[in-house]
């Protein structure tokens, strides 16, 4: 059974930074492509960045371009997000996903490309 489990939200001012954590368990990481997405309340889930399993290639929703960036480690099981110049506008549940990927070149920008799912951790940013 394959668990993934996000920490590192919290409430942040306005031009602060967090970095979030997701720790996966059951599976073959490294045959995962991994992303984050987020969802404020009354909204739809977005996409925001995608890794494939090297952690060679990455993208990003235009929204976080330049202030968020995604990374793994393959030995520690676990994905990031470094979360810079935050804006209020990014307050919302993050939640880490993971599928495999049967291309070392692939990378899922869709929620529906994704099995795997965590729990989400809140971030808030305050203006």
């Amino acid at each position: 059974q394959v668990q993934l489990v996000e920490s590192g939200g919290g409430l942040v001012q306005a031009g602060g930074s967090l970095r979030l954590s997701c720790a996966v368990s059951g599976g073959i990481f490294s045959s995962y492509a991994m992303g984050w997405f987020r969802q404020a309340p009354g909204k739809e889930r977005d996409f925001v960045s995608a890794i494939n399993r090297r952690g060679d290639s990455t993208t990003y929703a235009d929204s976080v371009k330049g202030r968020l960036t995604i990374s793994r480690d393959n030995t520690k099981n676990t994905v990031y997000l470094q979360m810079n110049s935050l804006k209020p506008e990014d307050t919302a549940v993050y939640y880490c996903a993971g599928d495999v990927a049967f291309s070392p070149n692939t990378i899922k920008v869709l929620t529906t490309q994704y099995d795997y799912w965590g729990q989400g951790t809140q971030v808030t940013v305050s203006s």
